[in-house]
């Protein structure tokens, strides 16, 4: 069984999207694109390098798959862009448009069920990269079986995220984490089952919490 793994670069308030240049995603007027760059430092390349130098395939929503084919093969001269050229890059789409990029293998129908249907069969593990769409069903659907997140220390206000939809409830068990010199936090989660609650009462409820209680159940609060 195929493992994915879900790394986003993301912002203290949730934002993924364009992360690494102005150019890179301007859709709906965003206008912070390349807020990841001067937070980036060689602290970070070790925790990032475990993900990135990895070996795996690809998976990616239309609109990453055109930001990578336009960018990467014409930076081959980059390890990354290297790597990419050769892997497996897996595509969930709607459109007709042909893939162009050597390796690149179109998805389509339903995300959770492509990708379910996918994660039997042999090959590499899966690494999806930005392609925020894609994680509320997977997320929903239980799919992704490790997430990291790189958090970095910026508020945007605005973007793309990737609990942007309907998703499920469910706890994270922290399986790595590391802080950049420049506090950007490294975390890695696996699925840890459903939300646990509890209560930090150490007394029965008061009669004015019974009262707000009742207010509560009667819509009148």
């Amino acid at each position: 069984m195929r493992k994915l793994t879900g790394a986003v670069f993301q912002s203290l308030d949730g934002v993924m999207q364009a992360p690494g240049g102005p150019d890179e995603d301007p859709t709906s007027g965003f206008r912070f694109g390349g807020w990841s760059f001067h937070f980036w430092d060689e602290s970070l390349e070790k925790p990032f390098g475990k993900v990135i130098d990895a070996d795996y395939d690809l998976l990616l929503g239309k609109r990453t798959y055109d930001i990578f084919s336009a960018f990467w093969p014409n930076n081959r001269d980059n390890p990354i862009g290297e790597r990419f050229q050769h892997i497996n890059k897996y595509v969930l789409t709607h459109s007709d448009e042909p893939l162009t990029w050597e390796h690149s293998h179109k998805l389509g129908g339903d995300a959770a069920k492509a990708v379910a249907d996918l994660k039997p069969t042999e090959g590499r593990d899966l690494l999806i990269q930005g392609s925020s769409t894609l994680y509320p069903p997977l997320l929903a659907a239980g799919l992704i079986d490790r997430l990291v997140v790189m958090v970095f220390p910026v508020v945007l206000g605005e973007g793309k995220g990737i609990f942007d939809g309907s998703r499920a409830a469910g706890s994270l068990r922290l399986t790595e984490h590391v802080v950049s010199d420049k506090g950007v936090a490294f975390l890695s989660y696996e699925p840890a089952g459903e939300v646990p609650t509890g209560s930090f009462a150490t007394k029965p409820p008061s009669e004015d919490e019974l009262e707000l209680r009742q207010k509560i159940g009667e819509g009148q609060w």
